[in-house]
């Protein structure tokens, strides 16, 4: 399936979850609305979140001289920002366009475990 240029865009999984840990979604024609360009700050944030993350955790796991305790909230720490980045990139890899064939629809030229390639990396034949 190809997108056309007036079809409606699929909706929105927003960085954000609904008060029961639910996922919140955003029907919108053209993506540029109010809530998109917040939910677009709201990713940048949580992505650069990320950043200082990943930097503490190479200073306390540098030192080598952690507690239990510290271990454990880097740990939840890490997992919630598996938990964001995961979100976003499902979000944002529903908007790509669909690519104009399916993957899973080419040929298996490799069927004999002969692959048309030589040893020499060139075409047999």
């Amino acid at each position: 399936m190809t997108l056309r240029p007036d079809a409606p865009l699929p909706p929105r999984l927003l960085p954000w979850t609904t008060l029961d840990g639910g996922p919140c979604f955003l029907f919108s024609d053209d993506g540029t609305g109010r809530v998109s360009r917040l939910a677009d700050r709201v990713e940048a944030e949580q992505l650069g979140s990320n950043t200082a993350l990943i930097a503490e955790a190479e200073r306390l796991l540098g030192g080598r001289s952690w507690t239990p305790g510290e271990l454990h909230l880097l740990t939840v720490d890490l997992k919630e920002s598996l938990v964001v980045t995961d979100r976003i990139a499902k979000s944002r890899g529903a908007r790509l366009p669909e690519p104009p064939y399916d993957p899973d629809d080419e040929p298996d030229d490799d069927v004999d475990g002969r692959d048309g390639i030589d040893d020499e990396g060139l075409p047999e034949g």
